[in-house]
């Protein structure tokens, strides 16, 4: 195993094949396939669903974007024995403080939907996953406040 990214640890193969998506980012057709093709071999791995919402985001694919962004929180809650349902969570629900587990990469990944639910135009939508990410992460070690500056901004 090594690091790679954000999130934790990925098998050697896997990590190349992120790198390999990053170095191919101009060519978007081949740098989703190697993504999707690292997501197939390692359905676990949370980098590689950080690394899909990221390249979704920034081509300006927000559908696919969030998509890839609540595929995230599925894995990270199921990886911490946690309900993905983000309503149904309470600070102490788990201990979200942990920043190498999977609850930090849920907090992580609520944060980035949030951002691409105002992206999308859902400035409600963007509260709500705000609001609940100030309950969770009340000492904002995710920088879900940066996201609420831009929303308030708008």
């Amino acid at each position: 195993m090594r690091e790679a990214f954000y999130a934790g640890a990925v098998p050697p193969r896997i990590g190349k094949l992120l790198e390999d998506a990053m170095g191919a980012y101009a060519d978007t057709a081949r740098a989703e396939e190697l993504l999707q093709q690292a997501r197939r071999e390692a359905p676990q791995a949370l980098p590689v669903y950080f690394s899909l919402y990221k390249f979704y985001f920034y081509k300006g694919r927000l559908a696919e974007a969030e998509q890839a962004a609540r595929s995230a929180l599925a894995a990270a809650a199921a990886q911490g024995g946690f309900p993905e349902t983000y309503e149904t969570l309470t600070p102490d629900t788990t201990d979200w403080t942990r920043h190498d587990s999977p609850q930090h990469f849920y907090l992580f990944s609520l944060k980035a939907l949030a951002f691409i639910r105002l992206r999308q135009g859902d400035s409600e939508g963007c509260e709500r996953l705000l609001g609940k990410l100030r309950e969770l992460d009340s000492a904002d070690t995710v920088g879900g406040s940066v996201i609420g500056a831009l929303a308030a901004g708008l």
